[in-house]
């Protein structure tokens, strides 16, 4: 059985013990998208850490229509925040691609979380920030992020949490249900999460936790993913010379 306050705490207390031995007195500095994980790390941090020590970091790439969620956000939890419009550099970056370099389709949707990522880690280091990895377990699970972009970090609080568990945490920290439930979509294809993954969160969670999934094609695909991802959740390889031979 999951106990969500039992575990909301345990959670306050594991990110009031890494800033302590971390950074004590840095400031927890997290990207703002108005989605369940944003807002769920950003409360936890504030009730680990104080308003006066999380600042939220919108990033929009040009227009975003979903982007009042965001700002609802923070002006609920009372923390600060800046808006970084990133339209200008991911074209800068598309744009400078010399003649011969045609970006493939994946490279042009990993492009902007990569650049929002270095941006969160230039406000990071300009106000003696630690970046918050704002992932859960069920996306990590099945390599639902970009690598070196929302993936990166410098602690996790979510990673090992399932969805279902995560919304339990955000609705007893007093966050507005609309951004808990808020349905995720990645703002690119007009689909949801969901219908991109072809299974349902709740089929993912029950899978991770129990094992257990009806539908023989969904587990194969679950399987597929994680494996194929995997690479994601494991440190850089790094050659190890024999100096002795």
């Amino acid at each position: 059985m999951f106990d969500p306050v039992k575990v909301k705490d345990q959670c306050v207390a594991w990110i009031k013990k890494f800033f302590e031995e971390n950074g004590k007195g840095c400031n927890a500095v997290l990207g703002i998208s108005g989605g369940k994980d944003s807002s769920i790390c950003a409360a936890l941090c504030v009730e680990a850490l104080g308003k006066d020590r999380v600042i939220g970091v919108l990033m929009p790439n040009g227009e975003q229509a979903d982007i009042d969620c965001a700002y609802a956000l923070c002006k609920h939890l009372g923390i600060r925040h800046f808006v970084i419009n990133i339209h200008d550099a991911v074209e800068g970056v598309k744009n400078a691609m010399p003649e011969g370099v045609e970006l493939s389709r994946q490279a042009i949707i990993n492009l902007p979380p990569r650049i929002r990522m270095s941006t969160l880690y230039a406000v990071s280091q300009s106000f003696n920030g630690r970046v918050v990895n704002t992932c859960n377990l069920s996306e990590d699970w099945v390599g639902y992020s970009t690598r070196y972009g929302d993936a990166a970090g410098d602690f996790s609080p979510l990673a090992k949490l399932t969805v279902a568990e995560v919304k339990q945490i955000g609705m007893i920290l007093d966050l507005p249900e609309f951004l808990v439930m808020k349905i995720p979509s990645d703002g690119l294809c007009g689909k949801t999460d969901e219908d991109n993954l072809g299974f349902l969160y709740s089929e993912l969670d029950r899978y991770i936790r129990t094992g257990e999934i009806d539908d023989p094609a969904k587990k194969a695909r679950i399987d597929h993913l994680h494996k194929i991802n995997l690479f994601k959740l494991q440190l850089m390889p790094v050659f190890e010379p024999d100096l002795e031979a």
